[in-house]
């Protein structure tokens, strides 16, 4: 982290919920929790990827079996599988469990990206990050074991409220930014930050989730994938890009915690007209009265020429830390989450899921650990496996 002399507190701002939301925001959701592929990607273009070298782990690796948990209920869906809240049997702690269908997987060419996901999460240790507990495989499924972050999205909090007040939107936005720059140490790209990937633990601190789409990235790549709203103009135009596509992703952020809506939405969800919004740049945008700070930071991260773009320049995250925005923000105490958060989810207790939408179980778990054929389970090589079958 840059060495910024900001010793102030934020103000104290409690968050308060409207009864009623915006019909216009109740109506945009662009997915749920980890395994909703509700992201772009396209694959068609050779990427310029890092070899696939496990990082330096950044805690013991855990040795996990499916029959060492107790599943509660389900806390999410996706065209991949489901997100499970589960008991330890040995610790009695609860985690998150992802449950991922390797055959989706394979078949939808996503098997670099979920074996990214491992090796990331598995270096990273930070207190505005998911943790990443251990990982195994049986026939058919891969699990993957994280923290349970019980308050629920980022996004939902958003909706409810319409939208933050300024001080709001500058806590959660000085946590991202700080998680985002300790990936960046690490040289590694995010690619998919938006509320629905930040969850809100019981002290009401981030933890960014869904690490679908990262990877090492010590250069340039040019894989088109992300959130639509919240690409980057040179990945929409195809052109290679470095991790600045983070920082302006935050910007995108900000804007839609201060205003509800991201700064090019298209209720239509025409993807073409939304690209030639960004393609066009910020200087379109319907700008709603924002704290003049604020508005520049937006500029100068949502910049369309990355080689001017905050985040990007020779003091990189520093130049965003020192902006006159943040001003008010202690980085150190901030880090070490002795700020208060501005809200805090209401939990009965652990173990509490009444933050999440509630799901259909289908008997869904019934299959889990079952045998069956294993044509992909070599696919997967960190994933720990009894019995490895065929070929990837």
């Amino acid at each position: 982290m840059a060495d910024v002399a900001l010793v102030s507190k934020l103000p104290d701002t409690p968050l308060i919920i409207p009864s009623t939301p915006l019909r216009i925001l109740s109506e945009y959701h662009r997915g749920s929790i980890s395994t909703t592929r509700t992201s772009l990607t396209e694959s068609s273009t050779q990427d310029l990827d890092e070899p696939l070298i496990p990082l330096q782990r950044a805690r013991p690796r855990a040795n996990y079996k499916l029959a060492d948990f107790i599943i509660q209920r389900t806390l999410g869906t996706g065209s991949f599988g489901r997100v499970h809240l589960v008991r330890s049997k040995h610790n009695l702690r609860f985690y998150a469990i992802k449950v991922l269908s390797k055959d989706k997987i394979v078949k939808t060419k996503q098997v670099e990206h979920t074996n990214n996901e491992k090796t990331i999460l598995e270096a990273i240790q930070h207190p505005f990050i998911i943790n990443l507990w251990g990982a195994f495989q049986d026939d058919s499924n891969l699990y993957m074991v994280m923290d349970y972050v019980p308050g629920g999205e980022l996004f939902t909090l958003l909706r409810r409220s319409n939208r933050f007040p300024d001080p709001v939107a500058k806590f959660y936005a000085a946590e991202v930014a700080l998680a985002l720059n300790h990936l960046h140490s690490l040289d590694i790209i995010y690619r998919d930050l938006k509320p629905e990937n930040i969850l809100l633990n019981h002290d009401g601190h981030i933890k960014i989730a869904d690490f679908g789409f990262s990877k090492r990235c010590s250069s340039v790549t040019w894989t088109l994938c992300g959130t639509p709203d919240y690409l980057a103009p040179e990945i929409v135009g195809q052109q290679r890009y470095n991790k600045s596509v983070d920082w302006y992703a935050l910007g995108v952020l900000i804007f839609e915690m201060l205003s509800g809506l991201p700064p090019y939405h298209q209720p239509d969800q025409n993807t073409v007209a939304l690209y030639e919004k960004i393609s066009r740049g910020p200087t379109f945008i319907r700008w709603p009265p924002f704290q003049v700070n604020a508005t520049d930071l937006i500029l100068k991260l949502m910049e369309g020429d990355p080689s001017r773009r905050y985040g990007n320049l020779r003091h990189g995250a520093g130049d965003v830390f020192a902006h006159p925005w943040f001003s008010e923000v202690d980085w150190v105490k901030l880090k070490s989450r002795e700020i208060s958060a501005p809200y805090l989810p209401k939990i009965s207790g652990d173990g509490d899921a009444s933050a999440f939408e509630k799901y259909p179980e289908d008997n869904a778990t019934a299959l889990y650990g079952r045998p069956a054929p294993d044509p992909w389970g070599s696919c997967f090589p960190h994933f720990e496996h009894t019995a490895v079958h065929g070929t990837c």
